[in-house]
């Protein structure tokens, strides 16, 4: 039997290292919102050739548009990122790109109107609420404890903050974008996150049952030296085949997958080195509260 309890504070130590650098940039630049949330177009231009990106701001100043973002992505692709215009000022904008000297494809024009980006946004939080709470309940009735509900939920707060301080960082310092596949990834975080935790927390469930003669901290390294071989390889084969797709897939999903890979490592990592540990100091605390 491993003596995981014994590190407790250096697993802390380790979540503190990337929590602490993100919930500052989370505080302190928040996320950089893509059209999805604030309104506005997005056109993915695919040219047959390389052309610097002066070609597409001539474009845009001809027609007295400014982009709030233009960015080259792979395969000779601009995304060209506009605030919102009329209909008339974007079908004015679409005939000169496609007239212009370069030819360029438009591969992708999608129109996302303020008010839209702003309910998408509430129902986001909604349902990250609803969720939430949803998963508490289950897990405090599943076991009969409400330890165990708190603590997974505190783990699944735990990685929904390395995933959104991961992206503040991001937006700050690569301008990152996070639109509606990063909602996607987000909520895909917090089921994955949970599930590994119970994973540990039944087999704690089931020495409790057996009457195991064990303080509560061994029993609980007991528990973790059986599920964290089986824990981590059901992980590595996510993590590998996520970390394939952001190495070789297309940059449109890219960074949604990124968020899927930085959200799983997160969570196998919370579910054994974070969740228990939150459950063996709150069981020490309560010995010395008695």
């Amino acid at each position: 039997m491993i003596r995981f309890s014994r590190f407790i504070w250096l697993y802390f130590l380790i979540s503190a290292l990337v929590l602490v650098p993100g919930t500052f940039a989370l505080l302190r630049f928040g996320l950089l919102p893509a059209v999805d949330f604030t309104g506005g177009t997005l056109i993915e231009l695919h040219y047959k050739s390389n052309v610097p990106q002066s070609v597409v701001e001539n474009i845009l100043s001809g027609q007295k548009i400014i982009a709030a973002n233009i960015q080259f992505s792979t395969g000779n692709n601009y995304l060209v990122r506009l605030k919102p215009v009329s209909n008339a000022e974007l079908a004015k904008l679409e005939n000169a790109i496609t007239s212009s000297p370069e030819k360029p494809e438009i591969v992708r024009n999608d129109t996302v109107g303020p008010v839209l980006g702003k309910e998408l946004l509430q129902k986001t939080v909604m349902a990250a609420i609803v969720a939430i709470i949803a998963m508490l309940s289950y897990v405090a009735y599943a076991f009969k404890n409400i330890k165990f509900g708190v603590a997974a939920i505190l783990a699944l707060i735990h990685d929904l903050l390395v995933v959104l301080g991961t992206f503040s960082l991001l937006g700050h310092f690569l301008h990152i974008e996070v639109d509606t596949l990063f909602v996607t990834a987000f909520l895909t975080t917090m089921s994955f996150s949970v599930h590994d935790t119970i994973v540990v927390f039944d087999r704690i469930r089931e020495m409790l049952k057996r009457g195991d003669r064990l303080p509560f901290d061994q029993l609980c390294d007991k528990a973790l030296t059986q599920t964290v071989g089986r824990s981590l390889a059901n992980s590595l084969t996510i993590i590998f085949m996520l970390l394939a797709l952001v190495l070789m897939g297309g940059e449109t999903v890219r960074w949604f997958i990124f968020a899927l890979l930085i959200g799983t490592i997160s969570g196998t990592y919370s579910s054994d080195f974070i969740a228990t540990p939150i459950l063996i100091l709150w069981d020490r605390w309560e010995k010395r509260k008695k």
